[in-house]
């Protein structure tokens, strides 16, 4: 049986804060990139403490990615976690895409668990900066990913990140847990048992 982890927003807020001064540091983000649905909340966390006294606050713009698994018995069954499908999407065609070119963009997401919609956003945002970097004759300004998740599974991962992101260390976790099923609190109907289990689990 799985084991449950219940976690609340007290800890995420907590842990976001723990992380703020090494992203300040090593990543200097000047736009952050979210990963719905689970990344909406620890970038607005992060923001707060990302803020720099008489600097504007750290943008926040939003990726819907879904991982997919095929339960029927008409077709093969495919394995959790391994088709990655666009839900939202930045905007080709727009100034949306073009201002990342040059920037330091944080990426951000609640969990590292396959690595599979980590490695896809990369990928994909990587590539699609770069078409808009030579329609927009910026010339070679490097556009630079980081990661951020709350927490990372440690286990085997289907996913890869590109070589150089991880000798440049442009990745952090919060937290590194077992195999373990996090419950997390906007995932609650009822907040209120969501805290009490949170509380009433092992330290």
């Amino acid at each position: 049986m799985v084991q449950k982890v219940y976690v609340t927003y007290n800890e995420i807020h907590k842990l976001c804060q723990a992380s703020a001064e090494r992203i300040l540091n090593d990543f200097q983000p000047n736009l952050i990139i979210a990963i719905g649905g689970g990344g909406y909340v620890p970038a607005r966390i992060l923001r707060s403490f990302l803020k720099r006294p008489g600097t504007p606050n750290i943008p926040i713009q939003a990726i819907g990615l879904s991982l997919y698994e095929s339960l029927g018995t008409d077709g093969p069954v495919e394995e959790p976690g391994t088709k990655v499908t666009r839900t939202q999407w930045l905007d080709l065609s727009s100034l949306e895409m073009s201002n990342l070119i040059g920037k330091n963009i944080l990426i951000v997401d609640e969990v590292d668990d396959t690595r599979t919609t980590l490695e896809y956003a990369v990928r994909e945002l990587e590539k699609d900066v770069e078409t808009a970097r030579k329609q927009s004759g910026k010339g070679a300004q490097r556009t630079c990913f980081s990661i951020f998740v709350v927490h990372n599974k440690d286990k085997p991962k289907r996913g890869h990140l590109p070589t150089a992101m991880i000798e440049e260390q442009r990745y952090l976790a919060a937290k590194t847990v077992g195999d373990v099923w996090i419950c997390y609190p906007w995932e609650a109907t009822d907040i209120d048992e969501h805290d009490k289990l949170a509380e009433s689990q092992p330290s």
